[in-house]
């Protein structure tokens, strides 16, 4: 067998394998989401997830990945394997978005943006930084390093999902007055079962960015890149413990796991690219982060279920700015300004389009359930099969 067929198969099924464990991410998410929302909306939750995945995916099939790409041809790989590795991206960013607006909106609607944003507006930032760049020799012309996607995909997720709270609003009974209510998870064991598989997806979607491990230094570099996101994990997981418990003498798992998305968010943009203890410091501030930023937005009356604007917003911000400050290196065009304006670009395009998409789309078909459905549960109302009908509903 000729060297390069068999660094052909190898990256092929390196890239397939890379592929499976971002799959993971997609029950992930659902049991994530599913566990920090009321019983009454759990199966409205997974019922997004399950559409999202599917209407995404095909979205991008037909649409998005020649239009972020330019091309289906690839001489490294099976280019099957190429467009599933990039298929399996596509979901999350709606993830993002759709956790942040559980419990009062439709599925119908949220369908529909799910489809724009895998056509459209997903592959328009992976067309101009991961792909063909349509915005090559222009004034908007980005030199951001973002290996697995700090901004390109969990920035541009919570974008839309701040557009979407902007226009849908917050969930009926979360703001009494100058009050914030409190609304506890429902299930802590899917809660945690939810972000250890977005941990362990994390393995591919950062790893397999990688692009090959055919070679020994390519091996390196993955099995580097994968430490490193775990080391940075590990790192949110425990600030964000210390934290609470300095501040509440309470160790919080919902606040501990969000810390560890948070720091495992803020390395995605450059895992291969520092030492093995840099992603202490980097998914320390990460969790941190998450601490903090989670009240702010309250005490702006941004309601967001499941942390989505304080992991992924917050954290694809810093993780892209981090870069530039601890791998920075131009000689190989990676400055701190060019990742700020890649998080600008970035902004300048997914924030304002996601706002017309969903004004209009809320315009022809109400994104916000009514209240009475809100407090009878979006289970029953849009998917007439409630997740745990021996239970009483909580209000």
């Amino acid at each position: 067998m000729a060297e390069a067929d068999f660094s052909y198969i190898i990256d092929t099924f390196f890239t397939l394998f890379a592929m499976t464990l971002i799959i993971f991410m997609v029950p992930g998410f659902a049991m994530l989401e599913a566990g920090l929302v009321r019983t009454k909306n759990v199966t409205a939750v997974l019922t997004v997830n399950t559409m999202i995945y599917a209407v995404a995916s095909m979205a991008f099939f037909l649409v998005g990945y020649t239009l972020a790409f330019g091309s289906w041809e690839n001489s490294s790989m099976s280019m099957w394997a190429a467009f599933l590795f990039q298929m399996a991206f596509v979901g999350k960013t709606i993830n993002i978005m759709s956790g942040g607006v559980s419990e009062r909106v439709r599925l119908i609607p949220l369908t529909i943006f799910a489809v724009i944003m895998g056509a459209l507006i997903y592959p328009t930032i992976v067309n101009i930084s991961w792909g063909a760049d349509m915005l090559d020799g222009t004034m908007f012309d980005i030199n951001m390093y973002d290996l697995a996607g700090s901004t390109v995909i969990h920035s541009t997720g919570g974008w839309a999902l701040l557009a979407a709270i902007l226009i849908v609003g917050a969930r009926k009974g979360r703001y009494v007055g100058k009050r914030i209510r409190v609304i506890p998870a429902s299930n802590i064991p899917l809660v945690v079962l939810g972000a250890f598989l977005l941990w362990i997806g994390w393995f591919g979607f950062n790893g397999g960015s990688v692009g090959s491990i055919s070679s020994k230094e390519n091996a390196d570099a993955v099995a580097l890149t994968i430490m490193n996101t775990n080391t940075a994990g590990l790192a949110g997981a425990i600030i964000a413990g210390v934290l609470m418990y300095i501040r509440y003498r309470l160790l919080d798992i919902t606040m501990i796991l969000n810390g560890a998305l948070g720091g495992l968010v803020a390395v995605t943009a450059g895992p291969d690219l520092y030492d093995i203890h840099t992603p202490i410091l980097i998914g320390a501030i990460g969790g941190t982060l998450v601490v903090f930023a989670v009240p702010i937005f309250d005490k702006l009356r941004l309601d967001d279920p499941v942390g989505a604007l304080s992991v992924h917003l917050v954290n694809g911000i810093w993780g892209t700015l981090a870069v530039g400050i601890f791998a920075a290196n131009p000689a190989e065009g990676i400055t701190f300004f060019g990742q700020l304006k890649g998080v600008l670009v970035v902004f300048g395009i997914v924030f304002p389009s996601s706002l017309v998409v969903i004004y209009v789309i809320n315009k022809l078909i109400r994104f916000r359930a009514e209240d009475d459905a809100q407090q009878e549960g979006m289970d029953v109302n849009e998917c007439g099969v409630e997740a745990y009908p021996e239970f009483k509903r909580a209000i």
